[in-house]
């Protein structure tokens, strides 16, 4: 056992969490420090806030003031972000952007009015001190009647947790960019027919593509990890049969996306990021880094049923058990076999669709040796404003709004998966203006190089801030021009994902950018000042896909 978590994410939870298991109040003392950290056997050193991780779970209420008193014991700078939760932009937690960050020693007290209720959590924003331990979750109480009924919650967080520090991860996957895909296609899955057929393999390795790229970095060096928890320890969440259960699941992984099902359980989202939606119900739904999700089960039986979330490579998963006893296990389904990329996830549109590719050449011999696939995949007239170089290795031809498919890895399964489409926020939108403009942001990379960056530009190549006016109403399109989802969060503000539907669009603070794909959303630019928006993959953010927005009022606006 871990020996590291707090009393609130121990086994046998009874889901009814005393006083005594949270830090609450107006003021709360927090500490980053050191802690050992043992999963599976083995020991490695973790940072940790107040000695645990997940580190403790902060409870507040809608409308309260809170004072949270930060206290850095590390040989290092640090930082506490308060994930999805508005504050004024100087209390946000961003190093270098909103705050010169908590030195060694020093203590930094955030103030902010609790202006929300939800499911949120927090992380560190410095030296990818998350991916060591340094996250935790939050929940906020509405002031008043909660629009969403249940009997008994479990706060469920998820995480990845690798013995090697992030910045030697980030080392071996710039020296190559395969250095943890453990599940490329052989001879033998050829013979099989469940890898691609060698005429595909070979139009793929002249574009130098690789359908199993689909997760940087994998089960081969991560333990997967359910409220600090490895696979192997059974964390056992109780219940009386016939009450409704709340799961306020949160992703906290640096680079994971999980596939989450209770197989045999029907789940009823009820919740996104933090904000009611309309419940629909589903038998599973793939959750990004950083995003929450509520939902509701009803156990009626007398029976263990299994809480799966299963890294979207399938290279590993990491389980739970929901019981009516503390003892009872739950049947573990087998890892389901690794999906593959295809022309879809290239950004061919509807042309992967029909399966037509006639119109791209992969003879030729182009631009320094690249294959004329290549080149055509670079074709800076789908994107005039990306600064093309050895930093983008591929234009999207024909990106698609792909928010009403079903994500990757979970495109043939035989029961229902939850969509963005099928996402409906309770309450109307708040702000019904028309957006009085759009503009296009570019999620761009050399995959083989790891270079990752928005618009064909890393944040250290002094990129220059997106500029809105306070209060206005801007459409943002997101494109995707690499074959990896990437989850977009904006510090400071909500905003409403453009999902066909009118009034009732989810409102979410993160997006999940599909491969090949495209996301609108809308903002109503509303909190003043300078605020942080990048994928929230660790590592892609460390290498240059991380932008600064900046909100100011009319005659301020760059």
């Amino acid at each position: 056992m871990s020996g590291a978590w707090p009393v609130w994410a121990a086994t046998g939870s009874p889901g009814l969490i005393p006083t005594s298991d949270v830090v609450s109040g107006h003021d709360i003392a927090l500490t980053i420090g050191h802690a050992p950290f043992t999963v599976g056997g083995k020991t490695g050193h973790a940072m940790t806030i107040n000695g645990t991780l997940p580190g403790p779970l902060i409870r507040l209420k809608e409308g309260q003031n809170a004072r949270l008193s930060v206290t850095n014991t590390l040989p290092e700078d640090s930082s506490i972000h308060w994930h999805g939760v508005l504050v004024p932009f100087q209390y946000d937690g961003v190093p270098g952007i909103s705050f010169p960050g908590i030195k060694p020693g020093q203590t930094y007290v955030y103030e902010f009015p609790v202006k929300q209720a939800g499911t949120y959590w927090y992380h560190s924003h410095s030296n990818m001190q998350e991916a060591m331990g340094l996250f935790g979750a939050i929940i906020i109480d509405p002031a008043g009647a909660d629009p969403i009924a249940y009997d008994r919650e479990h706060v469920i967080v998820l995480s990845d947790w690798s013995f090697l520090h992030p910045m030697e991860l980030l080392r071996r996957l710039k020296a190559t960019s395969g250095a943890f895909n453990g599940q490329k296609q052989t001879l033998a899955g050829l013979l099989a027919g469940k890898d691609q057929s060698l005429s595909d393999r070979l139009m793929w390795g002249k574009m130098r593509m690789d359908p199993t790229d689909i997760s940087d970095v994998t089960g081969a060096v991560y333990t997967y990890l359910i409220n600090g928890h490895g696979p192997d320890e059974n964390w056992t969440g109780l219940f009386t049969p016939g009450e409704r259960v709340r799961l306020r699941i949160i992703n906290a992984s640096a680079m994971t996306n999980f596939n989450v099902r209770l197989p045999g359980l029907a789940m009823t989202v009820v919740a996104a990021d933090g904000q009611p939606v309309q419940p629909i119900e589903t038998d599973e739904f793939q959750i990004a880094i950083a995003e929450t999700y509520d939902v509701i089960v009803r156990p009626t039986g007398d029976a263990a049923y299994g809480l799966i979330a299963e890294a979207i490579d399938r290279s590993g998963q990491c389980r739970a058990t929901l019981a009516p006893r503390l003892g009872m296990v739950a049947a573990i389904p087998k890892i389901r076999e690794r999906p593959l990329l295809t022309m879809r996830d290239m950004g061919m549109g509807a042309m992967a669709m029909s399966g037509d590719m006639a119109g791209m050449d992969m003879t030729g011999d182009a631009m320094g040796g690249a294959p004329m696939g290549a080149m055509k995949m670079r074709d800076p007239s789908v994107a005039p404003q990306v600064k093309m170089g050895p930093g983008v290795a591929t234009l999207s031809p024909m990106p698609t709004d792909r928010t009403g498919e079903r994500p990757t890895g979970l495109e043939t399964v035989d029961h229902r998966v939850l969509t963005y489409r099928d996402l409906k926020s309770l309450e109307p939108a708040r702000d019904a203006r028309a957006p009085s403009r759009e503009i296009d942001i570019h999620l761009t990379a050399n995959m083989e190089r790891y270079m990752w960056s928005f618009d064909g530009v890393k944040f250290s190549d002094r990129a220059e801030p997106i500029a809105f006016r306070h209060n206005e109403r801007v459409r943002v399109n997101l494109i995707n021009d690499t074959m990896m989802p990437h989850p977009i969060h904006l510090h400071g503000h909500f905003f409403e994902v453009v999902t066909g539907g009118t009034g009732h669009h989810p409102v979410k603070h993160t997006v999940n950018v599909l491969p090949g794909g495209k996301v609108a959303f809308d903002l109503t630019a509303n909190a003043l000042g300078d605020w942080a928006f990048h994928c929230h993959m660790l590592l892609h953010m460390h290498a240059g896909m991380f932008r600064v927005v900046t909100v100011r009022r009319g005659e301020d606006a760059a």
